[in-house]
């Protein structure tokens, strides 16, 4: 396909929730070792009340087997809170909208369990807050330089300060939570066309903060390129793993 009809196609497409479907066969990710939606189902199978933080499109907790007896998911963006809702409607839990910074609309003590997978930011006072004493947080994020050779190709070199997981050990700790838990992974990712980065810049938004293909569309045509050249444009993303509990 040429390059005018694959990015036509990529800004045509929905990027609402966090399903990324749309990319079978047009990208891979390497995906992490320990298997952050298996760990979360058994941990809410154990579970009598649980809160799901930036649950995205709810794609993520509408895939556990068995969910917590109460089960709260938060979302601040309302296209993603109208898909949440669809989602996990028929698995009994509840949607709530909250401003994605604090204070949550929770009450404290609430929830034996919280999950929260790829947060923009953890907020740990409201989170070790939300816990039951004894409660279990267990979350994926995204790490350092995570896509990094894509993010650099149109920005450039990048200081990459941020996403330490030994920043998010001390603030979980300075939150009054013990970390029992973190884990680090270092994942190859390919992208097989243009499209395929066009609808992953529109979907993570913060990896080229206000990415347009009209702003960028220089340096898309020089990956178009190369991708037509030397093959599939090879990055690696960053994972890593935290599970922290709160004093009983």
């Amino acid at each position: 396909m040429s390059f005018e009809h694959l990015i036509a196609e990529a800004e045509a497409v929905s990027v609402d929730g966090w399903d990324f479907s749309w990319l079978d066969g047009r990208a891979t990710e390497e995906r992490p070792p320990w298997g952050y939606q298996r760990l979360m189902g058994e941990r809410m199978a154990g579970a009598s009340a649980a809160l799901d933080i930036q649950t995205g499109g709810g794609e993520v907790l509408a895939g556990v087997p068995r969910l917590a007896p109460v089960t709260v998911a938060l979302e601040s963006w309302p296209p993603n809170r109208t898909r949440a809702a669809r989602n996990l409607h028929g698995h009994g839990v509840l949607v709530v909208a909250d401003a994605d910074r604090p204070p949550f609309p929770l009450r404290d003590n609430a929830f034996d369990l919280v999950v929260s997978r790829h947060p923009v930011r953890a907020w740990w006072p409201e989170i070790a807050r939300v816990l039951a004493p004894g409660g279990t947080y267990l979350s994926q994020e995204v790490g350092q330089r995570s896509v990094a050779e894509l993010v650099e190709f149109f920005l450039g070199p990048q200081p990459w300060a941020d996403r330490d997981p030994e920043d998010a050990r001390a603030m979980a700790e300075d939150a009054g939570l013990e970390v029992v838990d973190l884990r680090t992974a270092r994942l190859r990712t390919e992208f097989y066309d243009i499209g395929a980065v066009v609808y992953f810049l529109r979907k993570v938004i913060w990896m080229v903060p206000g990415f347009t293909v009209a702003a960028h569309r220089t340096r898309l045509r020089d990956l178009h390129e190369k991708i037509t050249d030397e093959g599939p444009f090879v990055a690696h993303t960053t994972r890593f793993l935290i599970e922290a509990r709160k004093p009983a």
